[in-house]
């Protein structure tokens, strides 16, 4: 009878411990097929691979300016440059000098966003981690400093981004098409007439604006000539060495910063265990209650749609450089002139939101959850943003506690690769500091 008692109640262990193992996976398994029938019904081609970011070494799959092909060496030189802080020879300042680079204000740390609210290069001292020790230099005063009125976007995916700043300025195609009465309006937005893409557009502005310097004797010094005369051979030597040429090769590079590495990346190509539970309750949100596929459906789960949030612009916080009146505060309107579309900016990719710290055009948010709360209430916080012009797609949510909770997991984790130093280089030719070479950031850097 013991024996049999012991064995009945062995079998009943083990029914229950069965029992509860289906219970568990199949929950899992459940939310991998339900996750995989709301991207399909979502994706634009039916399938999950339209989310699928190419390896950063494929040039041939990522989108690139027809103009401006990507090759390995003009990645390369674009990379060097990018962070080199001998390039910045044209400061306000003399104590400036040297001491500043693109990579100033979008960090690798920071998912290549500043550190800090607002991004300061030249005019700026300390880094600190990830560049939110960045501070202005008490030598400069306000107007000499070299900031953006409006939060700098990330450079993660930005190859999937046709028409490139808050308000889609840059680059002739695509949604700027017909809006060529306007271009000749302003200095920058000339530049789209000579028919490159956003992104190459936006730096040929980019580097004077930022106070980078590119000329032959410059590149003789530092050692660039060589890799110029390697990737723009077949462009005259009169015309080589310019702003025209590195912009190209910046522009290379940045097309290549890709967060392939991000776990949903890694459950989209079939790793089921690279997202945890909260992650995939989160993204079943994204894509079905959240309503977020709403805007941001593209690969870079961005869009090119604009639109009006009624969130706070950045000269209504303490900044440097800003006024109620600055047109960046307009939005796309600031650029078409039509009352429309004041107030209306584009979608942001939102990979690598962990670390960036501030959030929407001015740096009114500081967590995710502050972003998602945003999202959730649907409430305009901008008295100077009529109500007419708000979103029509900008509605209430009506997600639980717990659907916060699992929607900000999926934000935070499940888009966050990892590794985006890969796309640091270890040294560059000027052997300088960098990103920053003030001596405040090389002591924070531990390059002095």
């Amino acid at each position: 009878m013991k024996i049999g008692f012991v064995a009945t109640s062995i079998l009943g262990l083990i029914v229950v411990l069965n029992a509860c193992t289906k219970d568990r996976m199949p929950t899992l398994v459940e939310l991998d097929n339900q996750l995989e029938n709301s991207i399909q019904g979502k994706s634009p081609n039916g399938t999950l691979d339209f989310y699928v970011l190419p390896n950063e070494n494929d040039l041939h799959l990522i989108p690139q300016d027809p103009k401006n092909p990507l090759t390995p060496q003009k990645v390369e030189l674009g990379k060097l440059m990018y962070y080199d802080t001998g390039l910045g020879q044209d400061p306000m300042k003399e104590a400036g000098r040297g001491t500043y680079s693109c990579a100033s204000c979008h960090v690798s740390e920071a998912g290549f966003r500043p550190g800090n609210f607002q991004g300061i290069a030249d005019g700026g001292v300390n880094f600190g981690i990830g560049g939110e020790d960045r501070v202005k230099n008490t030598l400069y005063s306000d107007d000499e400093l070299d900031v953006q009125s409006a939060r700098p976007l990330s450079m993660v995916n930005v190859a999937y981004v046709s028409n490139t700043f808050w308000n889609g300025q840059f680059g002739g195609g695509n949604v700027n098409e017909g809006t060529e009465d306007v271009w000749d309006l302003r200095d920058d937005t000339e530049l789209n007439h000579l028919g490159f893409e956003g992104i190459e557009t936006q730096n040929m502005d980019g580097l004077i604006a930022h106070r980078i310097t590119i000329n032959k004797e410059l590149l003789d010094e530092y050692g660039y000539t060589f890799l110029f005369d390697q990737v723009f051979a077949d462009v005259p030597v009169e015309e080589r060495y310019t702003i025209a040429t590195a912009s190209l090769a910046f522009s290379a590079y940045i097309r290549t910063i890709l967060a392939n590495r991000a776990p949903f990346q890694d459950w989209l190509k079939g790793d089921r265990e690279a997202l945890g539970y909260e992650e995939k309750k989160g993204a079943i949100l994204f894509f079905e209650k959240a309503q977020c596929i709403q805007c941001h459906y593209n690969q870079n789960l961005g869009s090119s749609e604009f639109h009006a949030l009624g969130v706070t612009d950045m000269d209504q916080i303490p900044s440097y450089n800003t006024s109620p009146d600055d047109r960046r505060n307009l939005g796309r309107g600031g650029f078409t002139l039509q009352p429309e579309d004041n107030y209306r900016f584009r979608v942001p990719g939102i990979y690598n939101l962990q670390g960036a710290n501030f959030y929407f055009h001015g740096a009114s948010k500081t967590s995710i959850r502050d972003l998602v709360e945003y999202k959730n209430a649907a409430q305009s916080e901008n008295s100077r943003v009529p109500q007419d012009l708000i979103s029509s797609k900008f509605k209430p949510i009506g997600l639980t506690e717990e659907e916060k909770y699992h929607l900000i997991a999926f934000l935070e984790n499940g888009l966050q690769d990892p590794d985006l130093k890969r796309y640091v280089p270890t040294s560059v030719l000027s052997g300088n500091c960098f990103p920053n070479a003030d001596e405040a950031s090389q002591l924070d850097l531990g390059c002095n």
